[in-house]
């Protein structure tokens, strides 16, 4: 993407001259590195950085963050011209508020150097080591929580090249840091996982124990020195595009092009377990808990759960963003019974929580009109999120003999989607890392909305076995269905009791 024209590119001689409230909160490039983030999305910019700066402005300490992009360059390009610096903008529907971020002291990129990531994952200094790589780089089965290799982590596996994979790059840093002696650290998921430490510890242990070259001894070091605190992450961030970097300059003057825009809000849940010292997180209004756990389904299951909903029903719709499916004539009294009488029941929320004010937080969050989160952006890779976000809620409501049918009008939506056109009969893109297979199946039952059920319910890689083999569950879906296919989604929701 181009520069914009009459604007200077953001860097560390641009920043006295910003107003003050725009300026960092911590001198750029004189915070040493203690973090290491694998995963230079927008998310991280907008959440773990905003956090990790405001708690070295207020309570000190050397944790200056690298950040590793797996892949693209595009933001390490921009990053490493703007001296680390990027920008955030708070939107809300009565305007906007941006600032420099400067929490990076580095950042680095895994797929064309990845022996330097490896040097750093080694590094004493480096005592934490956050990721937002998305479900799917873990490589881990959904419902058995067992590793599930590629062909790249396979190689990564075998040893003798350089890592290739975010498993990979883990391995051959934790051997490093063992064999130089580098001291505890603490490996922290930032994913929108069910407990996501627990699935990064049961990641790394099973790499560790299948690896082909490691050093004797690396399972028990791994086991003594490296923590897995369980996390709860929550601010929406939708996409980048040429209007957040117009936006950017049209406010204080500078091009970024790594520029991020985001709600206001932002809540993070940490468990409390850093056995190298962590940053004072606390300070910038971080929850440190004991259990992450009731946080984690709150969130995954009364926000992540009914932003799926959302997004599958707005884009049947034809609606382009999740503000805009809200404004679907009855979806917010469905959503909301959704949250009252599915999610609600289903779990045990954090003290002091009630999940239905909870709700209508999350649905005066999703209505904003300045955050245009795409309905399509959001309905990606439904196979690797509805596992957590939905069909645990209708497992956990079965178990104690409750109905699940507004759990069920959300698969019915996700199905839909998948056989890939709008209620208006425009093609859908469907992305999943499942998509051969869930489009093969909903081939072989295209017959009926009950064949299209059976075949998908047949796939145990997304559906459990409680909830495929739930008679129940099953005919609920198939009465969303067929509703959702005779009459499209306004008048479904509409006419929903």
């Amino acid at each position: 993407m181009a520069v914009t024209v009459g604007a200077s590119r953001l860097g560390l001689g641009m920043v006295r001259h910003l107003p003050v409230e725009a300026r960092p909160l911590i001198r750029p490039g004189t915070v040493p590195t203690g973090v290491v983030h694998l995963g230079l999305g927008a998310f991280h910019r907008a959440h773990q950085a905003v956090f990790t700066e405001a708690a070295v402005g207020a309570a000190g300490g050397d944790w200056g963050i690298v950040a590793v992009a797996p892949r693209s360059t595009a933001v390490v390009e921009a990053l490493t011209a703007q001296d680390n610096l990027f920008t955030v903008s708070a939107l809300s529907a009565t305007g906007s508020a941006t600032r420099v971020v400067g929490a990076l002291s580095g950042v680095r990129h895994a797929a064309s150097d990845p022996d330097a990531v490896v040097a750093l994952l080694a590094d004493p200094a480096v005592r934490v080591v956050t990721l937002t790589v998305t479900e799917k780089a873990y490589q881990l089965d959904p419902v058995t929580g067992h590793l599930s290799p590629d062909s790249a982590l396979a190689a990564d596996l075998a040893g003798g090249r350089p890592p290739s994979t975010v498993p990979g790059l883990l391995l051959r840093g934790l051997a490093a840091r063992a064999a130089a002696d580098a001291g505890p650290v603490a490996l922290v998921s930032c994913d929108n996982l069910p407990a996501n430490g627990r699935r990064l510890r049961g990641m790394l242990d099973q790499t560790v124990g299948r690896a082909v070259g490691v050093p004797t001894g690396l399972v028990d070091w791994v086991a003594a020195n490296v923590s897995c605190p369980g996390t709860m992450v929550d601010r929406i961030v939708p996409a980048s595009t040429p209007e957040t970097i117009e936006a950017v300059r049209r406010a204080l003057g500078v091009t970024d092009l790594a520029a991020v825009a985001a709600e206001p809000y932002a809540q993070w849940v940490i468990e409390d377990d850093f056995p190298g010292g962590r940053p004072g997180w606390e300070h910038a209004g971080a929850v440190l808990t004991d259990d992450a756990g009731p946080w984690e389904r709150l969130k995954l299951r009364a926000l992540n759960g009914v932003h799926s909903a959302t997004a599958y029903l707005g884009a049947l719709a034809g609606r382009e963003t999740v503000a805009e499916a809200l404004e679907i004539p009855h979806l917010g009294d469905v959503l909301r019974r959704l949250i009252a009488e599915d999610v609600a029941a289903s779990f045990t929320p954090p003290d002091g929580v009630r999940v239905v004010d909870y709700g209508e937080q999350v649905l005066a969050r999703f209505g904003n009109p300045a955050i245009r989160h795409r309905t399509l952006q959001v309905a990606m890779d439904g196979s690797q999120k509805l596992p957590q976000r939905v069909l645990h809620t209708i497992a956990d409501l079965r178990a104690t003999g409750r109905s699940a049918r507004w759990g069920a009008l959300v698969v019915a939506s996700w199905l839909r989607f998948a056989l890939g056109y709008a209620d208006d009969g425009q093609p859908l893109p469907f992305q999943d890392p499942l998509a051969g297979p869930i489009r093969a199946a909903l081939d072989a039952g295209r017959q009926s909305p009950a064949g299209a059920v059976d075949a998908l319910f047949a796939l145990r890689e997304v559906i459990p076995v409680e909830v495929a083999e739930d008679d129940e569950v099953r005919a609920d879906v198939v009465a969303w269905l067929t509703a959702l296919e005779r009459h499209g989604v306004e008048a479904t929701v509409a006419g929903a009791r």
